[in-house]
């Protein structure tokens, strides 16, 4: 008979703690000096400014949590970073996802202290709540933010948008779209790995400066362009294929069907129509980590939310779809394939 133990319940119910102490590691910017090699702890204390108390503490559990690798103990010790760690935590090297785990401590973290509030008013808890400008409006404003939270955005779906380049067919298509298309991420992994495709990335105007020079930088110029515009305003620019990624999930129903009748008008017929989401599974028991970015769109947004297969297909289909299919990408993400 198996027996029952609250290891499960305790291990979740905790969990800020482990998510606070690598949230403060990234924004102190520990990986980064430690991708120089391994440090004695005085050498982190200096570099960090930390104090004596906790020192230790804090470094070993880094350790026990398997984002630090150390040799010697206490005095005699020397740290150094894990392998995914040194990959994707130091802010020097192309893989940095940092930016949005940066975003978490200074932003969502205490933010998501108000969830109760939240769920009995349903009412966004950022900004927005004390009279300030919305999350969007003041990531736009300023230019040294919306660079930031680009490269945050880009780099945490990175392994997505290889994924989808190198996993998807993009023969039948001369043309792709992304809207929202941010840094351009998505169209330089497509445009990348699939020599015959022109891509557009349509977003708001401060973003084409930023996008384009990303498509310099991977010489990619002349494959891929900024298209500004707002996608709640203008039409849609016409393309064989059609891409949002983590762009419904900002919006109620209205504006979410509103947005997909605009792609469908995009598109000629047979195009196709592809949105990239933590999509939740139709069972809503599964994907954990859709479900809480549901709720993070309540802490962020006045009526976005995230959504299954399902309740795409129901929006998708009313607006003349005719074939909806999923394609599973990398952890909880997943590529929803409309054709039209």
């Amino acid at each position: 008979m198996n027996s029952i133990d609250p290891s499960k319940i305790m291990q979740i119910g905790m969990g800020f703690w482990a998510s606070k102490t690598l949230l403060t590691a990234v924004n102190m910017e520990l990986f980064t000096f430690l991708a120089q090699g391994p440090k004695s702890a005085n050498e982190i204390q200096k570099n960090l400014g930390l104090h004596d108390r906790s020192l230790y503490d804090f470094l070993d559990t880094l350790v026990a949590l398997g984002f630090l690798s150390r040799t010697g103990l206490k005095e005699e010790a020397n740290y150094g970073n894990a392998a995914d760690t040194d990959l994707f935590l130091d802010k020097n090297k192309p893989t940095y996802i940092g930016g949005i785990l940066e975003m978490s401590n200074n932003r969502l973290y205490p933010f998501w202290g108000n969830l109760e509030e939240a769920l009995k008013t349903g009412q966004p808890q950022n900004e927005s709540k004390n009279g300030q400008a919305s999350m969007f409006d003041a990531i736009y404003a300023d230019e040294s933010v919306l660079r930031e939270f680009l490269h945050a955005m880009g780099g945490v779906q990175a392994g997505n948008f290889d994924f989808l380049s190198r996993n998807f067919d993009f023969s039948p298509f001369k043309t792709m779209c992304d809207i929202g298309g941010s840094g351009g991420n998505l169209c330089i992994h497509v445009a990348k790995n699939n020599k015959d495709i022109q891509c557009l990335s349509f977003d708001l105007p401060p973003v084409a400066p930023i996008a384009e020079g990303n498509f310099k930088v991977f010489g990619m110029e002349d494959r891929i362009k900024a298209v500004s515009g707002d996608f709640f305003t203008d039409d849609l620019p016409n393309a064989d294929l059609i891409t949002m990624c983590n762009v419904l999930h900002d919006w109620g129903v209205e504006d979410k069907k509103m947005l997909i009748q605009k792609a469908y008008d995009a598109l000629p017929e047979n195009g196709t129509f592809v949105v990239v989401e933590n999509v939740i599974d139709n069972d809503r028991n599964k994907n954990a980590f859709g479900l809480m970015m549901s709720l993070n769109m309540l802490i962020e947004t006045d009526k976005g939310f995230d959504y299954s297969l399902s309740d795409f297909e129901g929006w998708a289909k009313e607006i003349g779809f005719k074939k909806i299919s999923l394609m599973p990408l990398t952890g909880p993400t997943s590529a929803i394939v409309a054709i039209k």
